[in-house]
């Protein structure tokens, strides 16, 4: 078995140990906190994930024409934000339509574009750029 240097991998222990840290914390947390909460600038803390989401988003679409070398990493990061859009979408809904609305959304709209990012950022989607290129190609054919 291959020794840790700690020297060389040391964002990899800093991060297993954040890990870590944030179970107990995450379990007394669970314990803690109310299940109800009014929060002060719920509308700022909404609107400006949604613009952060938005401009990730476009960045990514970016990187996915003209910076290869870019799409990975921000592929990586709204795949990420659209998951957790998703999770606090649902959890924060309030019972009856708004859930309803939300799960709906997951399902037909954040999850699946979360997919499509993470299989880019994993490079893994090959047929996306095949179709991509089949796309292309019958442009350069109609012009």
């Amino acid at each position: 078995m291959e020794r840790l240097d700690l020297r060389r991998n040391w964002p990899a222990a800093l991060l297993a140990l954040a890990a870590l840290v944030l179970i107990p914390w995450a379990i007394a947390l669970g314990q803690m906190l109310p299940s109800r909460h009014v929060a002060r600038h719920w509308d700022a803390a909404w609107t400006g994930f949604d613009v952060i989401l938005a401009c990730s988003l476009l960045a990514t679409a970016y990187a996915a024409v003209r910076r290869r070398d870019l799409l990975r990493g921000l592929a990586a990061v709204s795949g990420t934000l659209l998951l957790c859009d998703a999770w606090f979408d649902v959890l924060t809904s309030s019972p009856g339509t708004d859930l309803e609305v939300a799960i709906l959304l997951a399902v037909f709209g954040e999850l699946p574009l979360a997919l499509v990012c993470f299989l880019l950022a994993f490079g893994t989607s090959g047929a996306l750029t095949r179709a991509n290129a089949r796309h292309a190609v019958r442009r350069l054919k109609l012009l």
